[in-house]
């Protein structure tokens, strides 16, 4: 599953090391080598042409200290290098260096969406002993951005219910989602989100597990949930498809197990062999 090491240890000071692991984001996708679609070699410094200024500090992993940074959306990548997105990275980095990338995604999202205060509009600042920005002119405080948003898949005798979002850029099918609204608590997005979505009743809610998720800034909160009453009901924006799949049907195109997504399917949907 897509999660940062075991080992790695947050830092937010700047480290003197003579190879980082430098993660360059451009538009929320990654410089990678083109021959091997391996991370920059930084030894010799950052590539030629993308010099970066707003380098970051992320941590420690394996002594080798890891920080990252955004460029501007015009500037090219230099020869012999590419940039992908994180989804183009799945099998090819090791789930590591994987989880690493998703770290470094969202904390240079973050940075690179609060230069300046949301309040007076005057440049921000690093706030000393935590990760956050602070504006010296007003005080406001930006920490880097978490987006709630629950999961569940809901089960019927031995069947469960997987949907097709219409946004998603996968096409796949997955266990129903959203996020949650203010004032919302977890178990209410879930009873919220199902009459929404698929037109259902559900109860029996239990935690399943949670992950980062890295598009852009995202925490699943994975549960199951015993089907109740109702007939499915797609609301035709949001979920184009909804179907039951049981022993006996063949599964469509779902998301591996990099994503709790597929973690949470497989760990209930029982296979006849």
């Amino acid at each position: 599953m897509l999660r940062t090491p075991d080992t790695f240890i947050p830092t937010l000071v700047p480290q003197t090391h003579a190879a980082p692991l430098v993660f360059i984001f451009r538009s929320g996708e990654l410089l990678v080598r083109e021959s091997d679609l391996t991370l920059p070699d930084t030894s010799a410094g950052i590539p030629q042409g993308l010099q970066a200024d707003h380098m970051h500090p992320l941590g420690m992993w394996q002594t080798q200290y890891c920080c990252t940074t955004w460029l501007a959306a015009e500037v090219e990548a230099d020869r012999g290098f590419v940039f992908k997105s994180l989804r183009e990275l799945f099998g090819v980095f090791d789930d590591q260096l994987l989880g690493l990338a998703s770290r470094a995604a969202q904390i240079n999202e973050w940075i690179r969406t609060h230069r300046y205060c949301g309040v007076c509009a005057n440049p921000m600042q690093l706030a000393s002993g935590e990760r956050a920005f602070q504006c010296s002119a007003c005080g406001h405080i930006a920490y880097p951005r978490i987006s709630p948003a629950m999961m569940v898949l809901i089960k019927k005798g031995d069947t469960v219910l997987l949907a097709h979002h219409g946004r998603s850029p996968s096409g796949r099918f997955s266990p129903l989602a959203g996020f949650l609204e203010a004032g919302e608590s977890i178990e209410d997005a879930i009873h919220r989100e199902v009459m929404e979505e698929v037109g259902l009743k559900v109860n029996n809610i239990s935690y399943f597990g949670s992950q980062s998720w890295p598009f852009p800034h995202s925490l699943m909160i994975a549960f199951t949930a015993d089907y109740v009453s109702g007939e499915i009901c797609v609301d035709g924006e949001e979920i184009s498809e909804a179907r039951w799949f049981g022993p006996d049907v063949a599964l469509p195109d779902m998301y591996p197990e990099i994503s709790i997504s597929g973690m949470l399917v497989n760990a209930h949907l029982q296979r006849k062999k």
